[in-house]
C-alpha cells in the first residue's frame, strides 16, 4: 500500500488488542439483516441531525413523510436534504467534488449565507460550549489542501486490499479527522458521519449503509463528544487519545 500522509496506521495495533467485537461476524449479521436500504438511510439522517441539535426523533418524521403533514416544519426539512445527501453518496464514488455537492445538498436549508453551500470555508470556525470556545479547526489557509490530502488518502484505502477490522479501523478515523479539520462553515458533523459510512460502503459494499452507527452515535452521545476530543485545536491534537473514539464503530454492528 501507498504511503499514506494523514491517516496513519500506527494505532492499528492497539486497536486490534483492544477491540471487544468480532467485526467480521458481526457485520455477516447486517448482511443478513432485512433492514431496508430506504428505513436505514432515513434512521441515519434522522439520528445524525439529532446529534447537531434537531428535535424531531425517528417516529416523528417517519409520521410526517408518510402522512404528508407538516412538511414545511423546518427540522424535517433539514432531515431530508440529509437523507437527500446520503442517496447521492449511494450512487457516488468519494472525491472532493461530490463531498462538497454532498455538502451542498445537506445545507441548502441549514445555512443561510450561499457562500458557503458547498464550499470549503475561507474565514476560521471555532466550536463552543456552554458559552467557552473549546475547539478552532484548521487555519483556513491549510484547511483545501488537509481536505485535498485527506481524499488522497481515501484513494489509496479503497484501491488497496484491507481485512474488515482495517476497514473499520480508516472509516472511524476518516470520521474523527473530517470533523477536526472541520472543513465548512457548518454541516461538518454531518458530513463526518456520512463520509465514514461512505467509505464503509465503497469498500464493504451497500449493506454497510444498514450499520447504524449514527444511532448508536446519538445514544452515547456524551461519550461520543468526549471520544471525539483530542485538543483544543487542530494545530495540537493528541493523537494518542485516538483510539476510544475508533473503537465506537464496530459497537454500531450490535445496535438494533
Amino acid at each position: 500500500m501507498k504511503r499514506l500522509q494523514l491517516l496513519k496506521p500506527l494505532y492499528f495495533e492497539d486497536y486490534q488488542k483492544n477491540q471487544p467485537i468480532t467485526i467480521l461476524k458481526h457485520f455477516n449479521k447486517i448482511k443478513r439483516n432485512e433492514i431496508s436500504f430506504g428505513y436505514a438511510i432515513e434512521s441515519s439522517a434522522v439520528y445524525s441531525s439529532m446529534i447537531e441539535g434537531n428535535n424531531m426523533d425517528l417516529d416523528s418524521y417517519l409520521k410526517i413523510l408518510h402522512s404528508g403533514m407538516d412538511k414545511k416544519n423546518k427540522s424535517y426539512i433539514e432531515i431530508g436534504d440529509l437523507k437527500d445527501a446520503y442517496l447521492f453518496a449511494k450512487n457516488n464514488k468519494i472525491t472532493l467534488q461530490n463531498i462538497l455537492k454532498a455538502h451542498k445538498i445537506t445545507s441548502k436549508n441549514l445555512i443561510k449565507n450561499k457562500l458557503y453551500v458547498g464550499k470549503i470555508r475561507d474565514k476560521q470556525v471555532y466550536i463552543f460550549g456552554n458559552g467557552v470556545k473549546i475547539y478552532t479547526g484548521a487555519n483556513p489557509d491549510i484547511v483545501k489542501k488537509e481536505i485535498e490530502t485527506l481524499i488522497q488518502d481515501i484513494n489509496i484505502l479503497v484501491e488497496s486490499d484491507l481485512n474488515i477490522s482495517e476497514v473499520f479501523y480508516y472509516a472511524s478515523y476518516i470520521h474523527l479527522l473530517f470533523a477536526q479539520i472541520h472543513p465548512f462553515a457548518d454541516g461538518n458533523g454531518r458530513i463526518s458521519r456520512l463520509l465514514e459510512k461512505w467509505f464503509l460502503a465503497q469498500k464493504l459494499g451497500d449493506n454497510a449503509w444498514n450499520i447504524q452507527s449514527e444511532k448508536m452515535y446519538q445514544k452515547n452521545l456524551k461519550k461520543y463528544y468526549t471520544n471525539i476530543n483530542m485538543g483544543a485545536e487542530y494545530d495540537n491534537l493528541n493523537y494518542n487519545l485516538i483510539n476510544p473514539f475508533l473503537l465506537m464503530l464496530p459497537i454500531a454492528l450490535k445496535t438494533k
